[in-house]
């Protein structure tokens, strides 16, 4: 029984809440923030900091800094993740706060993290605790906070950003677990191209690193006496079992999304076709890869090439009935398709110019002569007076006015210079020239 508690005493943490820092320098790769006189850093040295989102990619040291801060401060700390927690705890632990207050103690540190996984209601819950000082809240975030929080509650926040750690920040954590390890008596050699190898796979996410390498320590022990030799071999094992790091409602979703439609934006087929691939090995939908391609074709391309579109939809549909893998090859065609088309991005300016008038100009009637007349009083009052119908005219074409009075001279959308769009840019000065000549020999008759 003794043997058992003993085991239990020992209480072995886990590798990350070993070496996690204890003060602001042993932080690595957060330096705009946390440099001596820095702005942030004095607030938190004086204690004088109000309420904190903490907006980064996994891994770069959010719940971190709030641990640190909290033991600076001296304040009780509690953490709280909007994953896993719901508004019941939410209130529990604001009614401890208050407690806390009235019994003259201070702001409790409530720290939220993934605070974008909570509603519009829930993030509420804390905009009066906030506001009375009952609360310091320290969100955490690797979305946008200004889609993600809801903005009530950002406006009684500070964000500030962390940064991706570099492959020199995760060399140093490296450095930090082997002595780790020897203060508590265990040489730890870790292979240098072993540590490449982790530093390329956690792309500026030490918490991936740190994961990897405490796996990979633990298969190492006892294969050489006195010493546990962390090898390439053992890495490539450990990763071989891993996938790709993805969140399909997380930021890096959006971020990898982005980056296929900016390469076929920027006519870059290579780089299109590394992006649709990467989305595709970190178990990204298809769907939704090909519904951004559909946007692109109408956004970045549009009547260059009417065409990008209709092997946009054609893509999709194919999708729909193969699945994957076969449909992999789908996309890959339509990346291709899409990066070498000629580009315009004229439509997707009409609309938002059209967009635009509409808020500037409110509602504009309808002018009458095209309102269909449909009772007597409607045609007393003008409606479909003097309305021509085209089909009666040359070319189909009367040359009559659609637009408001006031605005009828408004041009949303110019044609680019590029492929099919030239040939509606002729189109366009054909009907245009057709109107002036009908307008001038209605004006001379």
């Amino acid at each position: 029984m003794d043997a058992q508690l003993s085991l239990f005493k020992k209480n072995i943490k886990p590798l990350p809440e070993l070496i996690r820092p204890k003060n602001l320098d042993d932080i690595f790769g957060q330096e705009h923030l946390l440099k001596n006189g820095s702005v942030f850093r004095k607030l938190v040295e004086t204690d004088s900091f109000g309420s904190i989102i903490f907006w980064g990619p996994p891994g770069t040291g959010k719940t971190t800094l709030a641990n640190v801060i909290a033991n600076i401060t001296e304040r009780k700390f509690v953490q709280f993740n909007a994953a896993l927690n719901g508004t019941k705890e939410v209130r529990e632990i604001l009614e401890l706060a208050e407690r806390e207050i009235n019994f003259g103690g201070k702001a409790i540190i409530l720290f939220i993290d993934e605070i974008h996984r909570f509603n519009k209601s829930q993030q509420d819950l804390f905009l009066k605790p906030v506001e009375q000082g009952q609360i310091i809240l320290i969100g955490a975030t690797t979305e946008n906070p200004s889609f993600a929080v809801n903005g009530a509650l950002l406006s009684r926040c500070s964000v500030y950003t962390l940064k991706q750690l570099t492959d020199q920040d995760l060399y140093k954590i490296i450095d930090k677990i082997i002595l780790h390890y020897k203060s508590v008596n265990r040489q730890i050699v870790i292979d240098d191209d072993a540590k490449k190898i982790v530093v390329n796979y956690a792309n500026g996410d030490a918490r991936t690193l740190i994961n990897i390498i405490e796996m990979a320590i633990s298969f190492a022990k006892g294969l050489i006496k006195n010493c546990d030799i962390v090898t390439v071999d053992i890495v490539k094992q450990i990763l071989s079992t891993r996938k790709f790091t993805y969140d399909k409602n997380g930021e890096e979703h959006y971020n990898l999304l982005s980056a296929l439609h900016k390469s076929i934006r920027g006519s870059d087929v290579q780089a299109g076709i590394y992006w649709l691939a990467r989305l595709l090995e970190s178990g990204a939908d298809p769907l939704i890869i090909v519904r951004r391609l559909i946007v692109a074709a109408s956004e970045d391309i549009g009547l260059a090439d009417p065409d990008a579109l209709v092997q946009a939809i054609a893509v999709k549909q194919a999708i729909e009935h193969l699945g994957l893998p076969e449909c992999k090859i789908n996309l890959s065609q339509l990346v291709i398709y899409l990066a070498t088309a000629p580009k315009s991005n004229s439509a997707y300016i009409a609309i938002n110019n059209a967009i635009k008038e509409v808020h500037e100009k409110n509602n504009l009637p309808v002018p009458l002569n095209i309102c269909n007349a449909e009772s007597n009083l409607m045609k007393n009052l003008g409606y479909g007076k003097n309305y021509k119908y085209d089909h009666e005219f040359k070319y189909n074409y009367a040359g009559q006015d659609f637009l408001p009075e006031n605005i009828k001279d408004s041009v949303y959308y110019t044609p680019g210079e590029l492929g099919f769009e030239k040939e509606v840019k002729r189109r366009m000065d054909f009907w245009k020239n057709l109107k002036s000549k009908t307008i001038e020999e209605e004006n001379n008759g």
